[in-house]
Parts: structure tokens; C-alpha cells; sequence
């Protein structure tokens, strides 16, 4: 598993040469509105989201990326056990990429998605970080 980390910017030039810097790597994928980093030395996804304007918190949300279907599912059915209501979003086109995912959030409101990218390198970015919160059919 890796986590996701799904930040706001205003400037995502500045951003970008920034966590280069940072992760001492490249991003793995860019757009006019977002980036992708996958640094080498952590499991972790990260990626900035253009936003006009920031204001507080900078987070859009966080996220779980799994490897399998089963994962996905296993994680859904666990939390789901533990009481956390999961919003599911199964064949979404979201961050360039066609995932199956679900949503839970933390008591400060701070949503978390756990999803699996289906298919990669799609045109559109989707609506699902557009908004600045992960899960945006709240």
C-alpha cells in the first residue's frame, strides 16, 4: 500500500520546483492543473491540485492507494465493521486516471479515499479533486 497526499497550490510552477527539490525526483506526471510525484525512498502519493486561492488548511485530502480490487474491498469492509460510513465512487474518472474508490471522514472532517487506479493517463482530470475536497458529491 502507499498513502496519498493530494495537496492544494496556488502556483504550481513554484510547487513543483519546490517538492523536486524535496523528494529529489521529477514528477511522474504532469498536467496544466496538477502533478504526480512517486518518490523512490516512500510509499507515498503525492499530488498538488491547482486552486485559485488557499486559504487555512492546504489539504484536500489524503488517500490510501491499494494494489488489487480485493484490497479495496477488504479495506471498505473493515472500517465499514469498525463504523465509518464508506461513500463509494466506482469507475470515476479522477486525477487523470480511471479508479474505483470510497471515502471516509476523520472528526475534524478531513476526508480520506482509499482507491485503485484502474486505468492511467486519461485527458480529463474529473471532478473528484476539482473542488478541493476529495470527495466532492458530499
Amino acid at each position: 500500500m502507499r498513502t496519498h497526499i493530494g495537496l492544494n497550490v496556488t502556483d504550481l510552477t513554484s510547487s513543483i520546483a519546490f517538492y523536486t527539490k524535496l523528494f529529489n525526483k521529477e514528477p511522474v506526471k504532469t498536467e496544466k492543473d496538477y502533478a504526480k510525484f512517486l518518490p523512490d525512498h516512500l510509499a507515498l502519493n503525492f499530488t498538488l491540485n491547482l486552486k485559485i486561492t488557499v486559504k487555512g488548511n492546504q489539504v484536500g485530502h489524503f488517500g490510501i492507494q491499494v494494489e488489487e480490487e480485493q484490497d479495496l474491498l477488504n479495506q471498505k469492509e473493515r472500517l465499514k465493521k469498525l463504523g465509518f460510513f464508506a461513500r463509494d465512487e466506482m469507475d470515476t474518472n479522477c486525477c487523470y486516471a480511471l479508479q474505483d474508490k470510497f471515502w471516509i471522514t476523520d472528526p475534524d472532517g478531513n476526508e480520506w479515499e482509499f482507491f485503485l487506479t484502474k486505468q492511467d493517463n486519461l485527458t480529463e482530470h474529473g471532478a473528484c479533486c476539482a473542488s478541493g475536497k476529495g470527495g466532492s458529491e458530499q
